[in-house]
């Protein structure tokens, strides 16, 4: 019978409370606090966190040419759970939440405008619209990809091949053997926390752009009660989904949202600036390869601007990634270690170059090239959550293209958090296994409320700003975490000659 793990429910529950507690009291207080923490991790420990995500890339690469590569995840006779392209389509809408939709034409312009001095281009040129092209694909493909490989890969292992609870602790069965279990609720709690957190401020982004398009494109006004008619709405569809299991809801909302994706993305290239796209995101690319190690060690550009961007993303990211990990582990039974590289690496970095090449490609050229719009003062004054719809604009059927963008933003967010309740779920649970996966409907509604609530509070009363940049500060444990999953798959690639693990493929 399932139970509640009340450590790992109610720590977390506990300090996010404390945290809205904090920020609505005192929001410049709060936010003040968590900087002040932030800007402290960054400057003793942001080399650390380009050190480590380099790491994560290169092990991949090792991964994926050793005869580990040849495992098959739960032993040579499991079945998958999902067909690969259901596979495909759940990892790419769970990692991609809300994030890529809107910094994708909104961040390039930060970089064009106000390179960093190290960069060795000015402000508004081209070399600048270059290097804006290249840090898109430094910060949402190869890198951050990685950090979720190597952290899922270890999942899986840990729960499929060695045999561990539905626990983080999993990734570390080969660092810390038997001595494991008892780490895995004081892991878990804090890294709930994290996510929990990113979630809510995620959430919150979320609603102010959903309604945002909804008074842009159907005259709906931006109120209160719009805010919270939109938070519960969401919160509702993605609890429902998450209740109905994997089979049912996340692979239906996923299956729908990548088609979406697809042909948003078909239709911005077709109908934008086609030519100029091609040229600019090859361009981008080379300069992204050329520059990939010293841009990753944060050589090539002054440090304030590294931390304040690119370790600032890193631990974002790392903030995101224990708990994703359990979500993308879990689906990953029957298919080899490989074709997890494939599907939670390759395919997802592919896509995000797809997209950036073709969105902030067309912010670019709207912006800088044809100047057919302002897209920088529209950043500046209505926020980057509103830089997308300035970009539809310029392209044909705005209010066609507008409408299917903020439901396929809906969808987007409901895929994630989906994902990541029922995540959240199985870690506060007991009995929680391959043969019975689901953990209890109630806890996947309780965490859906807390979210549901933190968002709407913080966008309502004390903004979100605190709250996301709180998440952020879980990047710092989870740094430390996943170096150490790093030197458990170090060790079983040492070993895998000696002790192979259960499931080698023929």
């Amino acid at each position: 019978m399932r139970q509640l793990k009340p450590f790992v429910f109610f720590v977390p529950f506990v300090l996010l409370l404390f945290s809205i507690g904090y920020s609505l009291i005192d929001a410049n207080g709060f936010l003040a606090s968590v900087k002040g923490m932030n800007d402290w991790i960054l400057r003793y420990f942001g080399w650390l966190f380009s050190a480590g995500t380099l790491l994560f890339v290169v092990l991949c690469i090792w991964v994926y040419f050793s005869p580990l590569a040849r495992v098959r995840i739960g032993g040579k006779e499991a079945k998958p759970l999902l067909t690969r392209w259901q596979w495909f389509s759940i990892i790419l809408c769970t990692t991609i939440a809300i994030g890529i939709l809107f910094w994708g034409t909104a961040e390039p312009l930060y970089h064009l405008h106000a390179p960093p001095a190290g960069a060795g281009v000015d402000a508004d040129t081209a070399g600048a619209a270059r290097f804006a092209m290249s840090t898109m694909f430094m910060h949402w493909t190869f890198t951050p990809y990685s950090i979720y490989t190597v952290a899922g890969l270890m999942f899986a292992l840990g729960y499929y091949n060695y045999k561990q609870s539905f626990s983080l602790s999993a990734m570390l069965f080969p660092v810390l053997g038997r001595k494991t279990a008892r780490w895995g609720n004081l892991i878990d709690a804090v890294s709930l926390y994290s996510l929990v957190a990113g979630m809510a401020a995620s959430l919150g982004a979320g609603t102010l752009t959903i309604s945002g398009g909804l008074e842009r494109y159907l005259g709906i006004p931006d109120t209160p009660m719009l805010l919270m008619a939109t938070t519960f709405f969401i919160v509702l569809v993605f609890v429902v989904s998450a209740i109905t299991g994997l089979t049912n809801g996340i692979k239906s909302l996923s299956n729908i949202n990548t088609y979406a994706f697809m042909g948003i993305a078909l239709f911005a290239l077709v109908f934008g600036p086609t030519r100029f796209l091609f040229t600019m995101g090859a361009e981008g690319l080379v300069d992204y390869v050329r520059t990939f190690l010293p841009r990753s060690l944060g050589l090539d550009v002054e440090k304030s601007w590294a931390d304040s961007w690119t370790v600032f993303y890193w631990a974002n990211w790392l903030a995101w990634a224990p708990v994703s990990a359990a979500f993308l582990g879990r689906i990953a039974v029957g298919y080899t270690v490989r074709d997890f590289i494939h599907y939670n690496l390759l395919l997802p970095s592919i896509f995000g170059i797809l997209w950036m090449g073709i969105f902030s490609g067309n912010a670019l050229y709207i912006d800088f090239f044809s100047s057919s719009a302002d897209l920088y003062g529209a950043l500046q004054t209505e926020g980057p959550e509103n830089v997308v719809y300035a970009v539809l604009d310029q392209l044909p059927l705005p209010h066609v293209l507008g409408i299917t963008f903020f439901l396929t933003a809906f969808l987007s967010y409901v895929s994630g958090a989906d994902a990541n309740t029922s995540a959240m779920g199985g870690l506060c649970s007991t009995g929680i296994s391959p043969e019975s996966p689901e953990p209890p409907a109630w806890i996947k509604i309780a965490w859906g409320g807390i979210i549901g609530i933190t968002a709407w509070v913080m966008v309502a009363y004390a903004g979100i700003d605190g709250i996301k940049m709180a998440s952020n500060l879980g990047g710092y444990p989870a740094l430390f975490l996943i170096l150490l999953v790093s030197a458990g798959l170090i060790k079983i690639l040492l070993t895998i000659r000696k002790h192979p693990l259960d499931g080698i493929a023929g």
